[in-house]
């Protein structure tokens, strides 16, 4: 039986506590799932933690009813566009300033997906490499940016 991912998300949020709707669009590489809640906040969590725990649980339930399931991207009020907006930005600065002065910049410590979005945003730069490292102690990684010879 193929998953529905607009339901399982909706089933989800209701078994969590939260009264939501869930609008599907399509989206490069999958499909982006955008929750309307009246406590936002709450189901965002400090820093979109989370949100990103909800995310990550509805892909595990969708991938249980059906292994083809496409992964989803579950946004609430575009939070993770502003926030991915925000990376991309840093990181373009970042990389200004390693182009500028030749300096080695090194970024806070970020979870795998904002790592991913840095990476990507500066892939093409011709004047930065970017590196992650990890942080002792801790699941999170540091991105190093450093002049490309």
């Amino acid at each position: 039986m193929a998953a529905d991912p607009k339901k399982t998300l909706e089933e989800l949020l209701r078994h969590l506590g939260f009264d939501a709707t869930v609008e599907p669009h399509e989206m490069d590489g999958g499909l982006l799932l955008d929750v309307k809640a009246d406590d936002a906040g709450r189901l965002i969590g400090r820093q979109g933690q989370t949100l990103s725990e909800v995310q990550y649980i509805a892909n595990r339930m969708l991938f249980q009813q059906d292994p083809s399931a496409p992964k989803v991207t579950v946004d609430i009020g575009g939070y993770r566009t502003q926030a991915r907006d925000a990376l991309v930005q840093k990181a373009l600065a970042a990389a200004e300033k390693v182009r500028r002065w030749g300096d080695i910049v090194e970024l806070e410590p970020l979870n795998a997906f904002d790592r991913r979005i840095i990476h990507n945003a500066l892939k093409d730069n011709p004047s930065v490499e970017t590196h992650s490292v990890e942080v002792e102690g801790t699941e999170k990684k540091v991105i190093i940016l450093r002049p490309r010879h």
